[in-house]
């Protein structure tokens, strides 16, 4: 190749190359220096990550985040908000019986061979075992009057009126699946009171037309209570129910949410037709439930635990009773505090109403729980508006109260007692036959039912001055023959030994 075209050539190349090679230096000075990235805490770029990595496979921020924003009335972020933790606190109480009774369940042994001593074990030998017990008594307890306080709140609002009547249904499900639960958690202690509980309960249920005999087998499973009888208790608390339970506060939930939460009630602002547009319309100007109400829910939920935890740490569970014997006919179960009201009207209801009460009591509450939104679905909210729906609500809550106040103290029960005596004010000054009464009084267990002085039982009259009101002869005759809730003792008391008795009475002017 010709010298001159090759130098031509390279002077072309020379004249490109630093031409391209200036531009790009100018363009890099000119460009700023990248700042230092940011870096994260290893713990929370991990945090981050896995929750990225959730994300994008699970889509929780598409379920999630609708239940965390939907809109709740904007009154709710004053004082009267407080009124709607409950069922947040209800959930969180079913928790804690979840966690406290799958830790219970790893130790119990549901047989009755071995349910007393595995609960023994559980309470005084096993780590932390009388903690978990004391969780899920006090978890129970907490359950129970949360939903009670619950209900008691939704009626006096009147928030079970349309459009919200599915929501109360399915919350009066979970009242008497909670009941259910109740009542088969304190068979599970399987003590002398749970034993009897059940045989009580099995009796009540055999007195249902139509259905007795089906009732009692199914929840006996059998013609005894027995080995097969525990087990299904076991089973119906440890599955079925709270199985029944998550699947209705998940329903109870999505009511909440797609129906919304009712308002505060106001005065003269009833329940119509055009209630649901209205509703609608002020949701419009309501605020996201988180954070604006979640907040309350989650430290009335954090209370909630904090409480059930010291009361458990402090108090500890109810103690256990003697073991289950079936020898033993005379009985006095008593039912957790829950049931001790109903147990209550059991004792003290007329013979012959028996058949009626046992049956019609708890008809009568389900169908009002039932009957309830459909009968009354339009109307005033507001309780100042609803004299009679306040007064019945005062009348059942203090009603119970007195019969559960009765039924802690059951008067009507004979009084045992190892340290069994007259005081001896009333027996100091008796001589000879008098003096013999008086010890046979105690002997003979006529001081379990009757008192002298402040001392024995009060199944009976008080005999503290009962010669005031029966004379010789008239004793006589009410200690052999007997009377109204009385059994006569001509057959268990010689003459003699009755004329000792009743002259004790007479001394008692």
């Amino acid at each position: 190749m010709p010298r001159g075209r090759v130098l031509r050539g390279r002077a072309r190349r020379g004249r490109a190359a630093p031409a391209a090679a200036v531009r790009a230096r100018v363009a890099r000075r000119r460009r700023p220096a990248p700042c230092p990235r940011a870096v994260a805490p290893h713990g929370e770029a991990t945090s981050v990550s896995a929750w990225r990595w959730l994300e994008e496979r699970l889509e929780l921020g598409d379920t999630l985040g609708p239940l965390l924003r939907h809109p709740i009335p904007r009154a709710l972020e004053g004082r009267i908000g407080w009124a709607y933790v409950l069922g947040a606190s209800i959930l969180t109480a079913f928790a804690v019986q979840v966690v406290s009774g799958v830790a219970l369940a790893m130790t119990y042994v549901p047989s009755t061979e071995s349910a007393y001593d595995s609960l023994r074990f559980i309470t005084d030998a096993a780590t932390l075992g009388r903690v978990v017990r004391g969780i899920h008594w006090f978890g129970a307890s907490a359950m129970v009057l949360l939903l009670l306080a619950h209900v008691t709140r939704v009626f006096l609002m009147g928030a079970y009126k349309y459009p919200r009547e599915v929501n109360w249904l399915s919350g009066s499900l979970l009242f008497l699946a909670t009941a259910l639960m109740a009542f088969t958690g304190q068979t599970l202690r399987w003590d002398q009171d749970a034993f009897w509980s059940l045989v009580v309960g099995a009796e009540q249920a055999a007195r249902t037309p139509l259905v007795g005999d089906w009732l009692t087998r199914l929840i006996v499973a059998g013609d005894r209570v027995g080995g097969a009888t525990l087990t299904r208790v076991y089973a119906t608390h440890v599955f079925l129910v709270p199985a029944v339970i998550g699947l209705l506060a998940l329903l109870h939930v999505y009511l909440v949410v797609k129906r919304g939460i009712s308002e505060p009630p106001r005065v003269d602002e009833p329940v119509d037709r055009a209630y649901k547009a209205r509703y609608e319309t002020l949701i419009l100007h309501g605020v996201p439930y988180f954070p604006n109400a979640m907040w309350r829910d989650a430290l009335a939920g954090s209370v909630l635990v904090a409480i059930v935890l010291v009361l458990a740490g402090v108090f500890g569970p109810p103690q256990l009773g003697k073991p289950p014997d079936p020898g033993i006919v005379v009985a006095d179960p008593r039912p957790d505090w829950f049931f001790i009201g109903y147990f209550t009207v059991l004792a003290l209801m007329p013979p012959g109403a028996e058949a009626i009460l046992i049956v019609g009591i708890p008809l009568l509450v389900v169908a009002f729980l039932f009957a309830l939104p459909f009968v009354r679905p339009f109307g005033q909210r507001h309780p100042m508006r609803r004299p009679f729906a306040l007064a019945a609500a005062v009348f059942v809550i203090g009603g119970y109260a007195a019969l559960s106040a009765a039924g802690a103290e059951a008067y009507w029960v004979p009084l045992r007692s190892d340290s069994a005596a007259l005081p001896a004010a009333v027996t100091a000054p008796l001589r000879d036959d008098a003096r013999a009464g008086a010890a046979l009084f105690v002997d003979r267990s006529c001081w379990s039912c009757h008192v002298v002085e402040g001392s024995g039982g009060r199944r009976g009259p008080d005999l503290t001055h009962v010669a005031a009101r029966l004379d010789h002869d008239a004793l006589v005759a009410r200690i052999a023959n007997g009377g109204p809730g009385m059994p006569g003792y001509a057959a268990a008391l010689g003459s003699d030994d009755l004329g000792k008795i009743v002259a004790f009475l007479l001394t008692r002017r």
